[in-house]
């Protein structure tokens, strides 16, 4: 689950990360008055879940009552990237002397945490990182030993942050830390950590990613449900309990394995074509899950063909074939339809599928000659 922000604040300041001050409200009244009640000059942010909210007029200064009931009445409403903005996060404005980046995620590669922190933050760190990766320092945490103090002041260090803010970075550092850990969260970043002109450091934003696999540990986050924003086929998917999520092209893909989706993918884009989605289904094909993501697939106007890749293990071929062909009794699709089927008893399977098959439903031996006619079927290549 991704955090608003002001959810991120309120999650940092849970484990004593010192945030700015304020309140999240969805009307213009009550911009004004948390605003009056906190003290002007303060800050008006609209609450959406994507970048470049200030350059589209979502983050306005105000100095007094009549800016913020102004401010609050433009950002409410407004359209940014698609985004509907319907809530703003009023705080208190920071006086700022210089902003830093610092963030946690998993580097599943080295099965340890990685901590990023930059001098060079108020940026995406994307930008930092083409530009001038030497401006980030990176630090593996091994999850069994944590992050000592030792540890955290000589990435500090290493990051080349104002001396005059190394006391404040080591204890929000390794309270974010914390947070990430004990929160269970895939993402915990600060952009930016500022240092204020009297030496002190706070989160000035907030940026969480939280494991929705770790919710039984967390009844605290039933608070924050039903605010997400999802794309409608996520929505949907999400309803029938399949692992998917939204992409932007014309082949809609659907995989047993998380491994493999994302490999099919791959395969799609190497041919010339754009995935329409990621979606796994899991160890199994039966004909109700099998029905549910094709309904998802069938659901996204751009998909202009449809990929089923299924590799059997555990799952048999004349199971997942079986699963395919009811499936398609059950749901009236729109695009054609290319199956990869192979490993386990993949050939009663194809047995299964062949008389089914048409200019509406193909099957290829290969994964990569599945993609290449989807891609076809889909207009590109």
């Amino acid at each position: 689950m991704d955090l608003f922000e002001y959810q991120g604040k309120q999650f940092f300041a849970s484990f004593g990360i010192p945030v700015s001050a304020g309140d999240a409200v969805d009307t213009v009244e009550d911009a004004v008055a948390v605003a009056d009640r906190i003290g002007y000059p303060v800050v008006i942010k609209a609450q959406v879940q994507v970048g470049g909210r200030g350059k589209a007029g979502g983050v306005k200064l105000a100095n007094n009552t009549e800016e913020a009931r102004e401010h609050a009445s433009n950002i409410l409403g407004l359209d940014i990237k698609g985004h509907i903005v319907k809530r703003v996060w009023i705080e208190v404005a920071s006086d700022i002397a210089e902003e830093y980046y610092a963030s946690f995620t998993l580097d599943r590669s080295a099965k340890k945490h990685l901590g990023m922190l930059s001098a060079e933050g108020g940026v995406e760190i994307e930008t930092v990182a083409e530009t001038n990766p030497d401006a980030i320092a990176k630090i593996w945490v091994d999850p069994a030993e944590g992050l000592s103090e030792e540890q955290c002041r000589a990435w500090v260090e290493a990051a080349k942050l104002n001396p005059k803010a190394t006391e404040g970075a080591v204890d929000i550092l390794r309270k974010l830390y914390t947070a990430y850990v004990d929160g269970d969260a895939d993402l915990a970043e600060i952009n930016p950590l500022i240092l204020t002109p009297d030496d002190r450091v706070h989160a000035l934003d907030a940026k969480v990613t939280l494991d929705d696999n770790a919710d039984f540990r967390h009844p605290e986050r039933d608070v924050w449900r039903g605010l997400e924003v999802r794309d409608p086929r996520e929505e949907l998917a999400h309803e029938k309990g399949l692992q998917y999520v939204g992409l932007d092209g014309t082949v809609g893909i659907i995989a047993n394995g998380a491994g493999l989706a994302m490999s099919t993918c791959d395969v799609v884009n190497q041919v010339g074509g754009s995935p329409a989605n990621f979606l796994d289904i899991g160890g199994g094909a039966s004909a109700e899950v099998m029905a549910n993501a094709l309904d998802v697939i069938n659901s996204d106007e751009k998909v202009k063909a449809i990929f089923i890749n299924i590799f059997g293990g555990i799952t048999r071929g004349e199971e997942v074939a079986n699963g395919i062909v009811q499936a398609l009794e059950r749901v009236d699709i729109k695009a054609p339809i290319v199956i990869r089927l192979d490993g386990t008893n993949a050939e009663e399977g194809r047995s299964i599928l062949e008389p089914h098959l048409s200019d509406r439903l193909r099957s290829q031996p290969t994964m990569l000659d599945a993609a290449r006619e989807a891609v076809a079927l889909a207009g590109g290549k």
